[in-house]
């Protein structure tokens, strides 16, 4: 089997130096095992999706030496994908519809025990189930226009890997570290995914898709095999594998690096234009400034 990572950018501001060592990292483990490195472009958020920017980001990978197969895949040019699977979902009840705001969830969060902090999880606040309570099947109702989809997290029992004891378990294998040096082989449960995800979006009702559903059709799709990225998305892998087992798809090696952060201990963000890749270039910066700078051999 080729190995086969990718890199993922948003076309919403400049690359950061963050970017540049998730970018590098995933070229040079493809590079080493005799793999493949691809180039997708994750512009489902149209509002703020810009082509300067997206012909930035080519132009910014290539100045430092990466290259990767054509065409790039590009997820605004795969709605009928996502939704032929959400309506799979609706068809099924694994998906249910959610009219609730962020404020309504925020409110029904807070509610019960004001003052508290409110539980979060991979995907934010986690969803009390205010729709959920009153989902129809759709056996006998046509899924409503103008809401979000949520996946109904109690439908992962049948879909565990294997059970322990009394528990359904999942797991995926990490060749990296999560924040906490989580390593190695990674099991949660079902209830834990219920109790610590909960009914995470599967379309938001102003794009037709999300992140997360968009992000496991699209590895799929690609054949991607070892998913290297950052930490601060080590939790979302449990709703990817789960998403997984669901659409009956592979579940790649996941790789989670460190942050590149500021100097004051904070990771990097678009906003963040003084550590743009395009700024130290203009600045007379070479591509093996750039991975000294990350700490990647040159």
């Amino acid at each position: 089997m080729t190995f086969i990572t990718r890199f993922a950018p948003s076309p919403t501001g400049p690359l950061h130096l963050g970017h540049a060592y998730s970018a590098i990292l995933a070229y040079d483990m493809a590079m080493d095992a005799g793999g493949d490195f691809l180039l997708r472009v994750e512009d489902i958020d149209q509002s703020r999706a810009r082509p300067e920017w997206e012909a930035q980001i080519y132009d910014d990978l290539q100045w430092l030496g990466l290259w990767w197969p054509e065409p790039v895949m590009r997820q605004s040019e795969r709605m009928d994908t996502y939704r032929k699977q959400l309506d799979w979902l609706w068809e099924w009840d694994y998906a249910f519809a959610c009219s609730c705001s962020r404020r309504d969830v925020e409110a029904a969060v807070s509610a019960p025990q004001e003052g508290a902090e409110p539980p979060m999880g991979p995907d934010g606040l986690i969803y009390p189930g205010t729709c959920r309570n009153v989902r129809s099947f759709s056996g006998n109702f046509a899924q409503p226009e103008n809401t979000a989809l949520r996946l109904f997290m109690g439908t992962a029992f049948p879909f565990a890997d294997h059970r322990v004891g009394e528990e359904d378990v999942f797991y995926f294998t990490e060749t990296g570290e999560g924040p906490k040096g989580e390593s190695g082989l990674i099991e949660f449960t079902a209830r834990e995914a219920i109790d610590t995800i909960g009914d995470v979006v599967l379309a938001r009702r102003d794009m037709g898709t999300s992140y997360h559903l968009s992000v496991v059709l699209d590895d799929a799709a690609q054949g991607v095999t070892h998913v290297v990225r950052g930490q601060d998305l080590f939790e979302a892998t449990k709703i990817h594998v789960i998403l997984q087992r669901l659409l009956n798809l592979p579940t790649p090696v996941y790789h989670h690096h460190r942050l590149i952060r500021d100097d004051a201990g904070k990771r990097l963000a678009k906003r963040d234009d003084a550590r743009a890749i395009a700024k130290y270039r203009a600045e007379g910066a070479t591509p093996g400034d750039i991975r000294a700078m990350v700490g990647l051999p040159g």
